[in-house]
């Protein structure tokens, strides 16, 4: 594959729009020869969560996805955002730079956030050669915004190499920050509307592959989600509810500007957010920002759901369907077919990554704001978390 079509790649994926059709294989498209995934979780996420740090933790995973994109030029790649962590495919000419990234944002984390950033870069070859393989499909939650799938077994293998030690970068010097332009996390907890937020995981079961009735049981729980009205999104139609947390105001600014630069960010963020608000209530434009179509575009632009290897999603549901879902997986669970984490909470989380408010391509990470995939992950491997009280 030349240069031009390896770099194109992922653009040229067709997209599909409707979430049902996410089992689809003929969605999925194989990784090309010479790729590479760039890889991060955070070690000790018990802890951080059993402190109430869910949303610290929840950024370090973005700042994964905002550090990798922003040192490629923000390129159109594929990448999953996981709740404590990320995973990002890129061309092999960019292996370099990405492990400049991983080890940047890896010491930014140890040094800002007191947490610890486990990195790991696994070649392609290397999955294939295992039998596994990466394939990637691009589902359109909007009109401006799509955001990857991945299948094959390959990312979870790489992942589960990367806990065991495998594969992993050179650290970065102390005082080395990665660029994190664009990486925000100023909104409060969103509120269930419908019932309950609700963080799912559903992976095949121990050692098996996708199988028809593992494909059937993720489409059945996707329509019981799209029953609630816009698929159970946790986000309000014309965006979150005007809820900041200065806590948040804080992370954002320790994030993107340089000690002693970090009260004039803050400043700055905070003139932005009364900014947005006024013209909101207004209905007013400021040159080409348009502050309700902004909000509109968070709620649309959100990624609430996705497969990776699995079926993950932060849906807002009531008790009804909520019952419904969870009667199907413990019973795909029982025949074998399926092992599942459920994790429900009052409130979701939201991370963002907005390079510039005035393109409207800016993505929005959903999780649950009480543990959200972290819990419902320890589940299916027996390591089960509690909830918590978080920390805004």
């Amino acid at each position: 594959m030349n240069d031009v079509s390896n770099e194109r790649f992922f653009a040229d994926v067709p997209v599909f729009t409707d979430f049902e059709r996410v089992t689809d294989t003929n969605n999925y498209h194989p990784l090309p020869d010479g790729w590479f995934l760039a890889l991060a979780d955070i070690v000790g996420s018990t802890q951080a969560i059993a402190a109430g740090r869910y949303k610290d933790v929840n950024m370090a995973g973005v700042s994964v996805i905002s550090a990798l994109l922003n040192a490629v030029d923000k390129g159109d790649y594929p990448f999953v955002f996981g709740g404590d962590g990320a995973v990002v495919a890129l061309p092999g000419n960019l292996e370099d730079v990405a492990r400049g990234a991983l080890a940047a944002a890896q010491r930014w984390v140890e040094e800002d956030m007191g947490l610890t950033l486990r990195i790991a870069v696994v070649p392609l070859a290397d999955i294939r050669k295992e039998g596994l393989d990466v394939r990637v499909a691009r589902h359109a939650a909007s009109p401006f915004v799509t955001y990857a799938m991945f299948a094959g077994g390959g990312a979870s293998w790489a992942e589960r190499q990367m806990k065991s030690g495998g594969y992993g970068v050179e650290p970065a010097p102390p005082g080395t920050r990665p660029d994190l332009t664009g990486l925000s996390c100023r909104w409060s907890p969103i509120a269930a509307h419908n019932g309950e937020i609700v963080s799912i995981i559903a992976v095949p079961a121990e050692g098996g592959r996708p199988s028809a009735a593992f494909r059937k049981l993720v489409m059945e729980v996707v329509a019981i989600s799209a029953e609630q009205g816009r698929g159970g999104h946790p986000v309000p139609p014309d965006g979150p509810e005007f809820a900041f947390s200065m806590k948040g105001v804080d992370r954002e600014a320790r994030a993107t500007a340089m000690p002693g630069k970090r009260l004039k960010q803050k400043l700055f963020i905070m003139l932005q957010i009364v900014l947005v608000v006024v013209l909101h209530k207004l209905g007013a434009k400021l040159g080409r920002f348009d502050a309700r179509r902004y909000t509109q575009d968070v709620s649309g632009n959100s990624d609430f759901r996705k497969f990776d290897d699995g079926l993950k999603m932060t849906i807002d549901v009531d008790a009804q369907r909520l019952g419904r879902i969870q009667a199907l997986l413990e019973e795909a669970k029982a025949k074998g077919i399926a092992r599942f984490g459920l994790h429900r909470q009052a409130s979701a989380l939201m991370t963002c990554f907005v390079p510039t408010p005035l393109s409207r391509d800016h993505v929005h990470f959903i999780d649950g704001a009480s543990g959200g995939y972290a819990v419902a992950a320890s589940q299916i491997t027996g390591k089960t978390l509690s909830a918590v009280k978080i920390t805004p």
